[in-house]
């Protein structure tokens, strides 16, 4: 017997049928396109948290999943025999000028406030080395609560892992039990439509990957764009956010500035070769936060939708949110991230 149908094989549906099959249910997935075939198999992955001020519930949801995420994945690599490439190696910013370099000395004493013993936020003077970002003050912001990994080893992992506790992905199978969609865009489509007003919209991204090997280094995020070094020697950049776009899946000159800025703003990747383009479509609620909970009118029907670009980041503590809702009836669904606030 089915007692959680997941349609959607993204990071958010492999993660929900994880911990729901962790703690003793039986689970199938449904995605004609097997695991992390949309949005979820892109290249950046990059795990970063909200500057530490201005606390909020999303803010607080967000450390306790960056937080959860070293022992989720190691589960994942135990029960799959797989590497996610989930590495908490940290970040480096460079601080552009002086405001910039108070408003971060401030995030010290927020961050030991916020985060309290289980992450750093500090600035340090930024020491020449291949992989320091130049510094227009010359002083750097590092985290050690960033994290990275690598989507479509993610994915894959969290397939194998399920496959070893006798979950597979079907291309198509009736719902049992309870029904949980995690259909990213096609789901946010298709809520506006059954309740004829927009609930969220897709938004193109566009990422490339260089040859270049940095593994174990912090990612960077210098002038907007996050510079991922990944395990398995390549670096990848991104992203773009567009929210007009007539070619999904396909990448353009939008990409081409994008490299183009990488080289010139971090010149260690000058000559690195890219590899490979990246073009997908991220599902982002109305809300702008995660959409979790209850689908309104359809019994025995929920919603996991609007990861954007924290899906992977968010994860972990999603799926456990979300297995609470599923298997005890019980709702621990932060503020905001209910579905209504998207309606």
């Amino acid at each position: 017997m089915i007692d959680i149908t997941i349609r959607g094989a993204g990071i958010l549906g492999l993660s929900i049928a994880w911990v729901c099959v962790q703690r003793g249910a039986q689970v199938r997935i449904v995605d004609p396109f097997g695991a992390g075939a949309g949005s979820s198999g892109g290249v950046v992955g990059a795990l970063a948290p909200h500057v530490p001020e201005n606390w909020n519930p999303k803010k607080a949801f967000q450390l306790d999943s960056l937080l959860m995420a070293q022992g989720f994945w190691s589960d994942v690599a135990d029960a799959s025999g797989k590497n996610p490439g989930y590495i908490r190696s940290g970040r480096l910013q460079p601080i552009a000028d002086e405001h910039a370099l108070t408003l971060a000395h401030r995030r010290c004493d927020t961050a030991k406030e916020l985060w309290g013993a289980h992450a750093k936020w500090r600035v340090e003077p930024a020491t020449p080395t291949e992989w320091s970002p130049p510094s227009p003050t010359g002083w750097l912001i590092r985290d050690n609560l960033s994290a990275l990994i690598h989507p479509r080893l993610a994915t894959n992992a969290l397939a194998a892992a399920l496959k070893s506790r006798g979950v597979s992905i079907e291309t198509d199978a009736a719902d049992h039990g309870q029904t949980v969609w995690a259909t990213g865009v096609h789901g946010l489509q298709m809520l506006s439509a059954a309740h004829h007003r927009s609930v969220g919209n897709g938004v193109k991204g566009q990422a490339a990957v260089f040859d270049h090997d940095a593994a174990g280094q912090p990612q960077l995020f210098i002038d907007g764009l996050h510079i991922v070094p990944h395990a398995n020697g390549t670096v990848a950049i991104g992203s773009t956010s567009e929210r007009e776009y007539t070619t999904p899946d396909q990448t353009d000159t939008q990409l081409d500035a994008l490299i183009e800025k990488a080289r010139a703003v971090f010149p260690t990747l000058k000559t690195a070769r890219v590899i490979e383009r990246w073009a997908g479509v991220r599902p982002r609620s109305r809300s702008r936060a995660p959409m979790l909970g209850a689908w309104p009118g359809r019994d025995g029907h929920f919603i996991a939708n609007g990861g954007f670009k924290i899906g992977f980041g968010m994860a972990p503590k999603i799926a456990h949110v979300m297995a609470d809702l599923l298997l005890e009836g019980k709702d621990t669904i932060p503020e905001g991230f209910e579905v209504s606030a998207s309606f």
